[in-house]
């Protein structure tokens, strides 16, 4: 019996596969010639010639400009067509949210920041919401009706079973139980809510360090200490959500917080978030301490221990941290700062045994490759796994770039298919 549309094997199903396989092409290269699609794709010319002409029509692909300056008669450059489709996605802090949306290239087409300080009165979180979308669309010249997605990034999760926010305590007006209906009342898109390590992830991924890999870990300081685990090439959220609270790990250094939750900390993040730093920097007796949120001072402290042991290692006086010698009390705050690190990590790598370890967030980014290792050398000698570290490389709003990223996944696939 022949088969159906949309059945394995038939014409449109294998249309629809080349066409998705060009498409990702011009996503990855940018503007290609219809010959080098065909080499690259293994489709014959006149092939490639029906995709193009079919993915033209359907408003998927933009003829962008010629070969010019090559051997040869010049050839037709075409690109995947950036207003397709739109996706959008939302970084949710207790003191602002930012608001994106990019279009199908990925490009960044408005963005729009809303200070949120302080309590959020009763359905404010829906007014704070939609009022951060709109000013991200409004610079993108764009109606909320033309995005097709929004993913919002929020520390915590939504337990799947209750629909409610947990491991968050400290963002205001998130936590009503009829939030999610809600927000999906007063938006006209499609809604997906992410924890925002797990989105920086996402972004890595899929653009950074840790492109090519399948299992990984990402450590996360900035605000909040954090984690997210890519097993498998897919991230492993837990049966509530929590997977990857890491702040909450009762760790040796740092006493036993009970009632965590209540308490929004624990041990791992009381020894090494970012709060932590500007107390270790005074009682080592640091000079000239910085001011600000702590965030910004402990990251701010990182950057200057690595620049002076870099420049210690530079003269000739050792690495800076130790080695050839004690390198003052900045470089007893680093060294300090990794051991802590470590312990943490430990745990993880223990469990997990995954093949990287990306390091991300201002607190461990500032530190560079003095800081990483540092802590590859501490967790050798704590854990049995071996995992390979590296610092990250999506470094301008990762939480951001990471909920555009998974928001954008989704609407190519939806505006790519075209076996419909």
């Amino acid at each position: 019996m022949a088969g159906t549309a949309g059945t394995p094997g038939t014409p449109r199903v294998l249309r629809a596969m080349n066409d998705r396989a060009a498409l990702d092409l011009l996503l990855a290269h940018g503007p290609l010639s219809r010959t080098r699609i065909g080499k690259l794709t293994g489709l014959s010319k006149p092939t490639a010639s029906q995709l193009l002409a079919r993915l033209e029509a359907a408003g998927l692909v933009l003829a962008t400009g010629t070969t010019e300056g090559r051997p040869g008669p010049n050839a037709q450059l075409y690109g995947v067509n950036p207003a397709a489709g739109h996706a959008a996605g939302l970084d949710v802090t207790p003191e602002r949210i930012l608001a994106a949306v990019a279009d199908l290239t990925g490009r960044t087409v408005g963005t729009y920041e809303l200070p949120t300080p302080g309590r959020t009165p009763a359905g404010g979180v829906v007014r704070q919401v939609t009022e951060a979308l709109d000013g991200a669309v409004k610079a993108a010249g764009l109606t909320r009706a033309e995005v097709r997605r929004l993913v919002v990034a929020t520390p915590g999760a939504f337990d799947p079973t209750t629909g409610r926010l947990r491991y968050a305590s400290h963002l205001p007006g998130w936590h009503t139980p009829a939030l999610l209906d809600d927000l999906a009342a007063a938006l006209p898109m499609p809604v997906e809510y992410e924890n925002d390590v797990n989105l920086v992830a996402v972004a890595e991924q899929r653009l950074g360090a840790a492109r090519g890999h399948e299992d990984f870990v990402l450590l996360w300081n900035e605000g909040g200490l954090g984690a997210a685990l890519v097993l498998g090439g897919r991230l492993h959220r837990g049966w509530t959500g929590g997977a990857g609270e890491v702040g909450f790990l009762p760790v040796p250094g740092a006493p036993l917080v009970r009632q965590v939750a209540k308490a929004n900390s624990g041990g791992y993040q009381e020894l090494a978030g970012s709060q932590a730093l500007p107390r270790l920097a005074r009682d080592l007796g640091v000079p000239d301490l910085p001011t600000g949120p702590y965030a910004e001072v402990a990251a701010a402290l990182v950057a200057r221990a690595a620049a002076e042991a870099e420049a210690r290692r530079d003269s000739g006086g050792g690495d800076g941290t130790g080695d050839g010698g004690d390198g003052g009390p900045l470089a007893e705050l680093l060294r300090t700062y990794a051991t802590r690190l470590a312990t943490g990590l430990a745990s993880l790598v223990a469990v997990l045994d995954p093949e990287l370890v990306v390091l991300s967030g201002a607190s461990l980014t500032a530190g560079g490759e003095v800081l990483r290792a540092l802590v590859q050398a501490e967790l050798a000698e704590l854990a049995a796994p071996r995992p390979r570290l590296v610092v990250g490389d999506v470094t301008e709003r990762p939480v951001l770039r990471g909920a555009l990223e998974s928001a954008l996944a989704a609407t190519r696939d939806e505006v790519f298919d075209t076996s419909r």
